[in-house]
């Protein structure tokens, strides 16, 4: 088994490290937790919070090369993946054994695949994807760099989701739609039409309620 650290010490880090036991690829040899230093030394799940950012450097000289990311902020998620490569540390993609993914399925480094989850033929997932519990992603849909598929979320055919865009727990894409980059979209939506960048919509059918800031030019 390979030596692997997760950054991040919150509940979808439970969630990864959960995964990375039953994967049984994986020894977890602790959390990292950036935005809270005075947690270093605590006990969770099932290992220590070894620190934050700092700590990247001796873990490396370590002999430690894989990380996972267990932080559910779509953002934070793609700026602590640019962090990790930087570093040296190979992401994990992560897939709970129950998952259903195609064989000419495409998950990019970094991304989590949830338990009950199907990712079917010629689907795409980009960097640090999560495709949450019990959700599907259908034939040759794209997901962008970055996208957090709720649980429940249902994409029929050749979605494409663009990067970081949210897509809120049991919310629907009609076949063949396209759903902007930076979009939240809201529990229990059902989206029928393509959605622009940087908005906030929900409602059955979907609509645009207001622009978001868009930080995903930044990251």
């Amino acid at each position: 088994m390979e030596k692997a650290v997760i950054w991040g010490a919150s509940g979808h880090a439970l969630v990864v490290a959960d995964i990375l036991r039953l994967m049984e690829n994986y020894a977890i040899v602790g959390y990292l937790d950036s935005l809270n230093p005075h947690r270093s030394g605590e006990l969770f799940g099932g290992a220590s919070i070894l620190g934050g950012q700092e700590k990247l450097e001796g873990l490396k000289s370590a002999g430690i090369n894989y990380l996972a990311l267990g932080v559910g902020d779509c953002k934070a998620r793609l700026e602590l993946a640019n962090i990790a490569m930087a570093a040296g540390f190979s992401l994990i993609t992560a897939v709970h054994p129950s998952a259903i993914v195609a064989s000419s399925a495409h998950l990019g480094p970094g991304s989590v695949v949830c338990a009950g989850s199907v990712v079917n033929p010629d689907a795409s997932l980009g960097l640090a994807v999560i495709v949450n519990t019990c959700a599907s992603v259908d034939h040759e849909c794209v997901l962008a760099d970055g996208v957090h598929l709720s649980p429940g979320v249902r994409l029929a055919g050749r979605v494409t989701v663009g990067r970081g865009a949210v897509l809120g727990v049991g919310s629907v894409v009609r076949d063949g739609m396209s759903v902007g980059e930076g979009c939240i979209i809201g529990a229990g939506s059902v989206v029928v039409s393509d959605l622009p960048a940087d908005i906030m919509a929900y409602g059955v059918p979907a609509r645009v309620i207001r622009k978001i800031d868009n930080w995903t030019q930044a990251v």
